[in-house]
């Protein structure tokens, strides 16, 4: 579906909305310690995994700015393509595998309007696990040209909170950041019948940038 998008500037990253629980702490703490280290050394067995762990986190919820590619639907999610399986609807399931290298950030697969963004309690089962489907997670629902579309956040055994960046009601377009998973997990869509999965199981994804259909 044609849309437009303002160049992405280049090299440039910024950190994850919702990364602040986590990232504030621990570099806080690497601070504190870099600083007393250079009075004691004592400090340096604090310092040294302290500042190794906050540019961990650093890492863990980089946002880079991505060129939104074209395409009916394009993946929301960095990661691995896990399964594509058939519905009994006739929609196509695409499960995305993230892990915890990979970006948080998931992004709207299609331009459309938020119906739906519902958050379902469950576990925290590792997201290449198959009982993992009992994850906690956020189902959304866009009302897009091609028809409601699915979409499914799953936490993973390490990523226990999923953030929503947008409300129902919300217009997004296609690659708009919608939501941050931390940590490793796994994101669903479901493509309308008729429209035919364009990747393979193995394949890696980009999100904003790699076509999950095919003409």
């Amino acid at each position: 579906m044609p849309h437009s998008h303002s160049p992405a500037p280049r090299g440039r990253v910024r950190l994850a909305r919702g990364a602040s629980p986590w990232l504030l702490p621990t570099v806080a703490t690497a601070a504190v310690s870099l600083a007393k280290a250079r009075r004691s050394g004592r400090w340096a067995s604090v310092a040294v995994p302290a500042t190794a762990l906050a540019a961990g986190m650093l890492w863990f919820f980089r946002d880079p700015e991505r060129e939104i590619a074209d395409g009916r639907v394009i993946s929301p999610a960095d990661g691995v393509v896990q399964s594509v399986m058939p519905w009994k609807d006739g929609r196509t399931r695409v499960a995305i595998f993230m892990s915890p290298l990979n970006v948080h950030v998931n992004r709207a697969p299609l331009t459309g309007t938020v119906t739906s963004v519902e958050h379902i309690p469950g576990g925290y089962v590792p997201a290449f696990n198959k009982e993992s489907e009992n994850n906690e997670r956020v189902v959304w629902h866009f009302d897009t040209d091609a028809g409601d579309i699915e979409m499914v956040q799953i936490a993973g055994a390490v990523a226990r909170r999923i953030v929503p960046y947008v409300p129902r009601g919300c217009k997004v377009e296609q690659g708009d950041r919608i939501g941050l998973i931390r940590f490793g997990s796994r994101v669903d869509v479901y493509l309308p019948a008729g429209i035919e999965a364009g990747v393979e199981v193995g394949q890696t994804t980009t999100a904003g940038v790699t076509r999950l259909d095919r003409d």
